[in-house]
């Protein structure tokens, strides 16, 4: 199975009573994009997520990805593992310009790589998460302005793309070990291919 057939569009839309707008819920190896109103919902544990927006459209999106573990040298710009990143940024960065942004009008928030799924054995997962995110976007001249990176908690994130705003809650206590099934089937996928309480941060 090739990389493209990993990433997908979100299939999970709801009513946010909190927010009193559409939602779309994104879940490990989907993305989703709009210039509407609305908040673009995760939960994220060791992946990462890039909140891109065009500042003068308000045409944004989100993803939810990890870097599979391609074995040798993770950091070669050319191993398997970077370029599933790439592709998985590029999607999304595509189907923003497609939906008429403009790549001079972007900017990012970026979210994610918690140091939560203690199973993986090769170096953490999140922080290599949150190295390539960044220099991904440093490389393709995307300003970040705003991240919330590493850490131990898992974080909820809502992405207003219409206005930019975003905010995190930090799940300290986890009721439930749905996230991390979720990553670690998810990373399973990758590699055969190859909510409690926290204060909420306003990015």
């Amino acid at each position: 199975m090739s990389v493209m057939s990993i990433e997908h569009l979100a299939s999970n839309f709801y009513f946010d009573r909190t927010f009193d707008c559409e939602a779309a819920k994104i879940l490990p190896g989907e993305y989703y994009f709009s210039g509407k109103d609305m908040v673009i919902v995760t939960v994220l544990g060791s992946c990462v997520s890039a909140c891109i927006r065009d500042r003068v459209t308000g045409v944004g999106g989100m993803n939810h990805f990890m870097l599979p573990d391609g074995g040798g040298d993770a950091d070669s710009p050319v191993s398997a593992s970077m370029r599933y990143g790439t592709y998985a940024m590029e999607i999304l960065i595509n189907e923003l310009l497609k939906a008429g942004a403009r790549r001079e009008n972007f900017e990012a928030k970026v979210f994610g790589g918690g140091n939560v799924l203690r199973g993986f054995t090769s170096i953490n997962v999140g922080e290599r998460n949150a190295k390539f995110v960044r220099e991904y976007l440093k490389t393709e001249n995307i300003k970040i302005t705003a991240e919330d990176l590493i850490d131990i908690h898992p974080r909820k994130v809502y992405f207003f793309p219409r206005t930019g705003k975003v905010l995190v809650k930090k799940l300290k206590v986890v009721h439930n070990d749905t996230l991390k099934q979720r990553e670690l089937e998810y990373a399973g996928k990758l590699k055969k291919d190859s909510l409690g309480g926290g204060e909420i941060d306003l990015f």
